[in-house]
């Protein structure tokens, strides 16, 4: 987990895939903001390809760039709002927000929180490293992570999952440098975004196999809510 916690197997849940192209949806419109062609717009082509990788109908996904972009003449708007606080059993937890109902997302939030604790600003992230993070994947055999994090002017890298997806982790204002760099390593980048990285993440076995079940449960329960973008758990890998 680390860095960014992910529902296990959720691509293979329709409801889920449809909150994933949802929080797909809002990436291209913020992206689309700064141009509609995904050639001439760096950040749009990176969210259009995991849109791609994940099978979004090209209408919705035509649809989310002429909106962003304002071709449709709808007024597209959305707050980001980060909320801090605990998941059961003390882990912290960062919630990344994108609304356009502030209000909404509060009081849902509260709710969430019920089983944790909602905490003030400040009070968890303090514990976190804001930092860049890249998701990418080797593009030829001989690709090598850790040369390529020194090669691209990453800080750190997490080796790669079952997926076949490393992580690399960059100091935010090098995040767009390291992201065009990476390529000429050998690894194809999936996603580029800002995020965060807990500084002393609990180890998952150090909790009881019933106590991490309800920290996934109450995870889970945020991941699924409309207004969030990203939840960053301090639960180690």
């Amino acid at each position: 987990m680390g860095a960014q916690w992910k529902a296990k197997h959720k691509d293979l849940a329709a409801n889920a895939k449809g909150r994933l192209f949802g929080k797909l949806a809002k990436d291209i419109m913020i992206a689309a903001r700064h141009g509609a062609d995904p050639a001439a717009n760096a950040r749009l082509r990176l969210v259009v390809e995991q849109a791609r990788k994940v099978s979004m109908p090209k209408d919705t996904l035509d649809r989310a760039i002429k909106k962003g972009a304002g071709l449709t003449g709808e007024t597209v708007h959305f707050d980001h709002v980060i909320y801090e606080g605990f998941a059961p059993h003390r882990v912290p937890v960062m919630v990344e927000c994108l609304t356009d109902n502030v209000n909404r997302a509060a009081s849902d939030m509260r709710v969430l929180f019920r089983k944790g604790q909602l905490g003030t600003s400040g009070s968890v992230s303090w514990d976190f490293d804001h930092v860049g993070l890249i998701e990418a994947e080797a593009a030829r055999k001989d690709a090598d992570a850790e040369v390529a994090a020194i090669e691209a002017g990453a800080q750190d890298f997490h080796p790669a999952d079952e997926d076949g997806v490393t992580v690399f982790l960059t100091d935010p204002t090098d995040l767009d440098l390291v992201s065009r760099a990476l390529p000429a390593q050998g690894f194809t980048v999936l996603s580029s975004k800002l995020g965060y990285k807990p500084k002393n993440p609990i180890a998952p076995d150090s909790l009881s196999a019933e106590q991490l079940e309800e920290v996934e449960a109450f995870l889970a329960a945020l991941d699924a809510n409309e207004d969030v973008q990203n939840v960053f758990a301090g639960l180690g890998g």
